[in-house]
């Protein structure tokens, strides 16, 4: 932006009492600057040099996979017409190309190979590549492209759907890797310069800058969101690529954005290092996460609860349930506890204990301090490990990790199928990670879906204000409200290329 200072056309008085006067205003403006806006780093003059060290080190990623044609309810029998007839030949030929479950003569259509891309990085000579778990997810195939088009095939050392984290591991051989490494995101500042490197839209080697917009963000992508929001351009194809501070150092891997295009509108974000750098760690020791474990059902403060219980402030996570037999039921933590603080460091809010808990060593020892009776009282909790709780059936496994393919269901009451969001079919469907809930992946033509403008692609988000994130969850609030009776349609909440809209079903006994 340009600015124009305007002074008198002429002077008046003695020059040198001018330039005093002018000198003491100068002094005096600068006094008046605050000392930490003194102390600010200037903007860069260039990203280029910035660029150039790090663009060896960020690698493309594209992934494979075989999925097989779609089981789908057979369509109408076709008319029955006079042998030889020329209705018989046309409507023959006619159904024959458009059955749902094949092509000529019924025949089940091939299955298909669908690719997707994304973008990673090397933080390792030797080969190790860090993406998004839902980069690769229920790839066949992964191939890794450096920068001077070099291309390897991948392995997956381990992957972590919690965090979409991924692992990979390429043989180099000959070839010199550039690495890069994480720094320290709990030092950015709202404000701060980043820089996103990735393949957005398959065009490697993109550069792009801005600033941190906010931190801490939660965007209900899963139990430990901790997203960096910037708004340097992410876009399809930079999910998993790093986000840079201007010391060339990892505080992010770009994850998610927020469009109602598909494209970049400068709402992004990225996992932030702090959280990404031990996950990581966990997968390249033991090929998998183990997080710390404690054994309770936790619900936000409120302040008629903080007041209830005689608690000065709506802090700390709220125990709803402890688990039998679990670190917490051993320590003596109950339901009603106010958990203020874990292993020395302060709870504010419930979302953020999940976090704390899950970096803890398995198998410690650590002080819980909880608000009980209206006063404070510590107890002592040897942190238990989540994936063996979960295999033991303590607690529910991630909907992520429940099956290696989707999850598929069809709505009779409705007449649509559907199936769990995958990587592959995001792609097909173009739509942008950060939409959750279930896909609808066909609809019957005569059905109350298809009346009201359901479509193949549609992301169903909600249904009577209840997110969704599963077939089964569709199916069953539908027949719940049908076997009830007490009304005879559902609110659909969908997601469509980016808009939202509410469609109201008519629903009816299949």
């Amino acid at each position: 932006m340009r600015t124009v200072t305007c002074f008198p056309a002429r002077w008046a008085g003695d020059p040198t009492q001018i330039i005093a006067s002018t000198t003491i205003l100068v002094v005096a403006l600068l006094m008046a600057l605050p000392i930490q806006g003194l102390n600010a780093k200037a903007p860069p003059e260039s990203f280029a040099d910035l660029a150039e060290r790090l663009l060896p080190a960020v690698v493309n990623i594209s992934t494979t996979q075989t999925i097989q044609a779609h089981q789908r309810r057979r369509g109408p029998d076709m008319p029955q017409f006079p042998p030889g007839s020329p209705f018989e030949e046309f409507f023959k030929d006619f159904f024959e190309r458009n059955q749902p479950n094949g092509g000529k003569n019924g025949k089940r259509r091939p299955p298909r190979r669908a690719q997707s891309l994304g973008s990673g990085f090397i933080i390792d000579a030797s080969g190790i590549v860090v993406t998004n778990n839902h980069v690769i997810a229920e790839a066949d195939e992964i191939t890794v492209r450096l920068q001077d088009d070099t291309e390897f095939e991948a392995k997956l050392l381990g992957r972590d759907p919690k965090t979409d984290l991924a692992l990979l591991k390429i043989e180099p051989g000959d070839a010199k890797l550039t690495a890069v490494t994480f720094g320290d995101s709990a030092k950015l500042r709202v404000g701060d310069w980043v820089v996103a490197i990735g393949n957005p839209f398959g065009l490697g080697g993109t550069v792009t800058a801005g600033i941190v917009s906010a931190r801490g963000r939660d965007i209900n992508q899963g139990p430990y969101d901790d997203f960096i929001q910037t708004d340097a351009s992410i876009n399809k194809g930079n999910s998993g690529g790093p986000l840079f501070n201007l010391e060339g150092e990892v505080v992010g891997i770009n994850t998610a954005i927020f469009s109602q295009t598909g494209g970049s509108v400068g709402i992004g974000f990225a996992v932030a290092a702090r959280l990404a750098k031990p996950v990581v760690e966990q997968l390249r020791d033991f090929g998998r996460t183990r997080r710390g474990w404690l054994g309770v059902r936790i619900q936000t403060v409120t302040d008629e609860i903080a007041e209830s219980f005689g608690l000065e402030s709506a802090v700390g996570a709220l125990v709803a349930e402890v688990t039998k037999g679990g670190p917490a039921d051993t320590a003596g933590i109950r339901p009603g506890d106010v958990i203020l603080s874990f292993n020395g460091k302060e709870v504010e809010s419930m979302r953020r204990l999940p976090r704390i808990v899950a970096e803890t060593p398995v198998g410690v020892d650590v002080p819980v301090k909880v608000w009980r009776d209206s006063r404070l009282t510590q107890v002592t909790a040897r942190i238990g490990e989540l994936e063996e709780a979960e295999k033991a059936q303590l607690v529910p496994a991630s909907k992520a990790e429940e099956s290696s393919g989707p999850s598929t269901g069809r709505v009779e009451a409705a007449g649509i199928d559907l199936s769990s969001l995958t990587g592959a079919l995001r792609s097909e469907h173009s739509i942008v990670d950060a939409v959750e809930g279930v896909l609808i992946t066909a609809v019957d033509p005569d059905s109350p879906a298809a009346e009201k403008g359901l479509r193949v692609g549609d992301v169903i988000v909600e249904i009577d204000q209840t997110e969704v994130s599963s077939p089964s969850e569709v199916i069953n609030i539908v027949e719940s409200v049908i076997k009830k009776g007490r009304k005879k349609s559902v609110l659909f909440t969908v997601n469509r290329q980016g808009s939202i809209r509410f469609v109201g079903l008519r629903v009816k006994k299949g």
